[in-house]
């Protein structure tokens, strides 16, 4: 009985070339090692060890009918579940976008937090496949719900104003639930101003309006910022080219600095409208929060660009 323990790929990895590869849908002859309640071992000789689940989980996997299970542990990878008494194993890369937990990619514990929740719970799935190398059933919750996903992404359209629930916030956006669909708010979409951390504007579990803005095969691009209007259009008429306007340094380049001429509005002098010529150092004419005067030298609407040069005679 010791050989049960052993996979069909562990023997095979062990076997000379010899050994004939199995292909799907070959019929082989093999010798009963086990009958269980809801699946028999097979011993195929050099070929391994092969499972067969009994007829009622065979007929359910291969009639993709939808199941319940209830997690009993969970690891970094996804579920522990348990169908009629068979093992069973539900990947994190299959859960639903209502229960895939979206954290930073190296924070490890707040995964397997986030996985413990779900333990207990009845989710619905269906069985994907069969791991001979573990002896279990794959589930799939994605599976299980794609049919009523695709009736729904069948009702929106670009520009729909849409709500959902925040169901992770990484370094690059916002991971959101909109009825069972994932969406993103990449972090440009957030806000009109500069946004550096998606932490300050929403917590998981929030519940927040968005617009479409993309719809992609399976998940949704979304705006947060665009479902109001650009404040950037509307402060920069105050301004036109030979102005002179004062304005805070925010960032400091190789290239020029960046200024802040009103709450919406930022500009930039390159390093050329210093009055030094290109050798100019912004490190040398600029300490980052300090105003100075500038003049404004262009202004382009369509791709939300203000040229500024140095006041020299200001400076003076």
């Amino acid at each position: 009985m010791a050989k049960a323990s052993i996979t069909m790929d562990e023997l095979l990895a062990g076997a000379d070339d010899s050994v004939k590869q199995l292909t799907q849908g070959e019929a082989i002859v093999g010798t009963i090692l086990s009958i269980r309640k809801h699946e028999v071992l097979v011993d195929l000789g050099a070929q391994g060890i092969g499972l067969v689940p009994r007829r009622e989980v065979a007929a359910k996997m291969e009639n993709g009918d939808i199941i319940e299970v209830s997690p009993y542990d969970a690891n970094r990878g996804g579920l522990l579940v348990e169908h009629d008494g068979v093992r069973g194993f539900l990947p994190v890369s299959q859960l639903s976008a209502e229960h895939y937990p979206r954290v930073g990619s190296s924070d490890k514990d707040e995964i397997l937090q986030r996985l413990n929740v779900l333990i207990g719970q009845t989710l619905k799935v269906r069985i994907l496949d069969c791991d001979r190398k573990a002896n279990k059933l794959i589930f799939s919750e994605k599976e299980a719900i794609k049919d009523g996903l695709s009736a729904r992404f069948e009702k929106l359209t670009v520009g729909d104003g849409v709500k959902g629930v925040v169901t992770g916030v990484v370094d690059f956006g916002i991971f959101v639930n909109v009825e069972g669909i994932e969406g993103l708010v990449h972090i440009s979409e957030i806000s009109w101003e500069r946004v550096n951390n998606p932490n300050d504007y929403v917590k998981v579990g929030q519940t927040i309006d968005a617009k479409i803005i993309a719809i992609d095969k399976d998940r949704l691009s979304l705006s947060i910022k665009q479902l109001t209007q650009d404040p950037w259009m509307t402060e920069v008429d105050q301004f036109k080219p030979g102005d002179k306007v004062e304005g805070t340094v925010t960032r400091i380049t190789p290239f020029g600095a960046f200024i802040q001429i009103s709450p919406a509005v930022e500009a930039l002098v390159h390093v050329s409208e210093l009055g030094g010529g290109d050798d100019a150092d912004p490190e040398k004419v600029f300490t980052l929060n300090e105003r100075k005067e500038f003049v404004v030298l262009d202004i382009e609407k369509d791709s939300r660009k203000i040229s500024l040069s140095l006041n020299n005679k200001a400076k003076k």
